[in-house]
């Protein structure tokens, strides 16, 4: 069915991201107000979509302009793509409950806040692959602007690394379409599909198809952050300040493991994975090796933020390796993992804004005795902890079962093998942390002689810290009230399993039959 909702979704952000600076022009620090009814707005129009799409089970699809479809811009909301609109919705409407007082302020950052959310929600939603390529480039130009915010050089450094592999990223990519478009002469993702998968090729489009996807695939690892092309990583999730990081681990890299996705089943399909040679072994070890090298990079760090960047490089090697798989229920898996990572690392970033802010830790020994300290905050992070970890009921178990089940139907054992390695390594490092938290008494260089937290006051958007904090240390309670909700919802997401699983049976049913 036709609806105008897609387009409002993408349409809305982008031009509300203007807003912040042209009142700027004449008020301070509006910036906020207009994100954050900007995002609610967004969340309400996706559940009306996710309503539309997984109650009366009808995809929405939207035309722009009366064009044809090989050239045209087609917008799709079906069950896969809706799930990606509703996390990123949530999470960005989530993350100005840490932003507004966590910082950064002024009203340019809201402007890149809202672009970024916008170039996520088309890349969620596009059915075209340039325009695809187009809302890459807009969610890299939003994640740029952010990372670089921060106070101190190492943001800028940070930033420009991202900028450069990310610009190698997107121009591989679109390099791939380009002989996509040679090969078939269309754009179009449907289209596509079925010019690919009615086996009509004859050599020469086959080749410059296979040249397609070996670009494609390229590009999309390093926006992935595969290894060894993650190097952009660690550095943006670390040096970003503390209050972007949460949306940028949470949503930036899980959108574009999704895109990948999207096009590798529902365009390429399976059966062009299955007969291409050595296509699928590919993926399978560059997830497979992502796993391995980012479990152990994670486990041998001392700065907290960092050690979880590494653990996303980790996750979304699993991922790619799920895609590799190429069975219908290790790809249902992959898209279970991807959302409910997505929640984890907005609860673990957002518990990291927490504790710098108002316990002054950064590093895994400062977290000692935080327990004891800040109760709330570090029973959060250890439940999203053990939820990374993988612990039953959890967002982390119900993904890797499914992933773990999809590889074993397909003998694929070194996939198995890895999720149990890199489970493994999940737990030494998230061990670690609680061991400080809970068992390690509090040092005097983390918060000063008398064993109280320092303070730090920041003046943000709509008041001061006074203001807006339940504590003097300038934690406010949305702050915390952000961790918490993300921890029940990691939580309840591993008795959701059954239900997603269902939730993707009519766009995995169709792919794969």
């Amino acid at each position: 069915m036709s609806s105008a909702l897609p387009v409002l979704l993408i349409v809305v952000p982008i031009i509300a991201a203007v807003v912040p600076i042209a009142l700027g022009l004449r008020y301070d620090r509006t910036g906020w107000s207009v994100a954050a009814v900007t995002t609610t707005g967004l969340f309400a129009m996706s559940v009306s979509l996710a309503a539309t799409v997984f109650v009366d089970g009808a995809s929405v699809t939207h035309e722009l302009g009366d064009f044809p479809p090989e050239y045209g811009i087609e917008l799709v909301a079906d069950p896969l793509s809706t799930l990606v609109v509703l996390l990123v919705t949530l999470i960005a409407a989530g993350v100005l409950a840490i932003t507004r007082l966590g910082g950064p302020r002024g009203n340019v950052f809201y402007t890149g806040y809202l672009l970024l959310t916008g170039g996520l929600l088309g890349l969620a939603l596009t059915g075209d692959v340039f325009n695809m390529f187009v809302f890459l480039e807009i969610v890299g130009l939003g994640t740029y602007a952010l990372i670089s915010s921060g106070d101190g050089p190492e943001s800028a450094v940070a930033a420009l690394k991202y900028l450069i592999l990310g610009t190698i990223g997107a121009s591989f990519y679109l390099i791939g379409v380009a002989f996509l478009f040679m090969a078939t002469g269309t754009l179009n993702m449907a289209e596509l599909a079925d010019v690919l998968q009615n086996g009509t090729l004859d050599q020469q489009q086959l080749s410059l198809v296979r040249t397609a996807f070996a670009f494609i695939f390229v590009g999309f690892s390093i926006k992935v952050a595969q290894w060894p092309l993650h190097t952009w990583q660690p550095d943006a999730y670390q040096h970003a300040p503390d209050g972007v990081t949460p949306l940028i681990a949470a949503l930036v890299s899980t959108v574009a493991a999704y895109a990948l996705g999207r096009i590798l089943f529902d365009v390429f399909g399976p059966e062009f994975l299955i007969q291409t040679p050595y296509a699928s072994e590919i993926i399978v070890t560059v997830g497979s090796v992502s796993v391995v090298a980012g479990s152990a990079l994670a486990a041998i760090q001392t700065d907290v933020k960092r050690m979880f960047a590494y653990s996303s490089v980790s996750q979304f090697g699993l991922v790619v390796a799920a895609y590799g798989v190429v069975t219908e229920t290790a790809f249902t898996g992959a898209v279970i993992h991807l959302i409910g990572h997505g929640i984890l690392k907005a609860g673990l970033f957002g518990a990291a804004c927490v504790v710098s802010l108002g316990y002054g830790a950064r590093t895994v020994d400062e977290y000692a005795g935080l327990a004891r300290e800040r109760p709330v905050s570090a029973a959060g992070v250890g439940v999203l902890l053990a939820a990374l970890v993988g612990i039953p009921p959890s967002a982390g178990f119900v993904g890797k079962w499914y992933i773990a089940l999809g590889a074993v139907q397909a003998e694929a054992w070194p996939v198995a093998a890895v999720i149990l390695l890199s489970t493994m390594f999940t737990l030494a490092y998230a061990a670690r942390v609680l061991e400080k938290m809970y068992f390690t008494p509090p040092a005097e260089t983390a918060h000063g002689s008398d064993g109280s937290a320092g303070t730090s006051q920041v003046a943000t958007d709509g008041g001061t810290g006074d203001q807006m904090t339940d504590s003097p240390d300038g934690v406010s309670f949305g702050m915390i009230a952000f961790v918490v909700v993300l921890a029940v919802l990691a939580v309840a997401f591993g008795f959701a399993g059954g239900a997603l699983f269902d939730l993707l049976e009519p766009f995995t049913s169709e792919v794969f039959h």
